[in-house]
């Protein structure tokens, strides 16, 4: 039978790469699928990964209907088997409904990758959604992890290298600088429970650490983002 699997996690855990790699599988073994985004990193109409992988899919707005989009396809010839929808969190509640009833009633497999909460750690709509009628929901097992070592479970967002709690859910950002000293605006990073707790980034954290320390820090940077 069909299923609507949710795989979540932070940043960082690979969610793109697996989505492509879903794709590839099912695509493999002669199934029709229809790749979804939404705001990836790597701009409109794209699936990119950290690791480089890349793929052109359909970009969804807020007047995306999944169950049109298949009904449509299936109506020109196309089996559709399978959709791979990433940056979920992004979807509208509605549309989450929509991709329940492409599984329910269309029998479709609907793969959806996305972050479950935001840089406050609140739930996305979208990913609520999701949490809520999904047949199952997988928690990646690749650990982000947090300049400090631990494994990341929040996101956190950053104004001129300091933490903020308050503003818009969803705020494009970019810190991948050559100059890790003059942090982009508006950035992210994953954090531990504790640090997010503290609002403590690893560019506060650098501040604050000795010369003994600041080779911790070398390789930690956060990292480009739209959540």
């Amino acid at each position: 039978m069909a299923e609507l699997v949710f795989f979540s996690g932070t940043m960082d855990c690979g969610k793109s790469t697996l989505a492509l790699q879903m794709h590839h599988n099912h695509a493999a073994r002669g199934r029709d699928g229809v790749l979804f985004t939404r705001q990836d990193r790597a701009g409109t109409a794209t699936i990119s990964s950290r690791l480089g992988l890349r793929r052109t899919a359909e970009e969804v707005d807020d007047r995306t209907d999944f169950w049109a989009e298949v009904v449509t396809r299936r109506t020109r010839g196309r089996p559709v088997d399978y959709l791979v929808v990433d940056e979920a969190q992004f979807y509208t509640a509605a549309q989450v409904e929509q991709l329940a009833r492409v599984v329910d009633e269309l029998s479709a497999d609907v793969f959806a990758f996305g972050i479950t909460t935001d840089f406050r750690a609140r739930l996305f709509p979208g990913s609520a959604r999701l949490v809520e009628l999904a047949d199952r929901v997988e928690v990646l097992q690749v650990r982000a992890l947090c300049w400090c070592g631990a494994r990341a479970t929040h996101n956190a967002r950053t104004v001129g290298g300091v933490m903020v709690v308050e503003g818009e859910q969803v705020v494009v950002g970019d810190v991948e600088a050559d100059d890790r000293e003059h942090a982009a605006e508006v950035a992210y990073e994953v954090l531990c429970r504790r640090h997010h707790v503290r609002r403590m980034t690893v560019a506060t954290a650098r501040a604050v650490a000795g010369p003994a320390e600041h080779a911790l820090f070398e390789e930690t940077s956060p990292h480009r983002t739209d959540a």
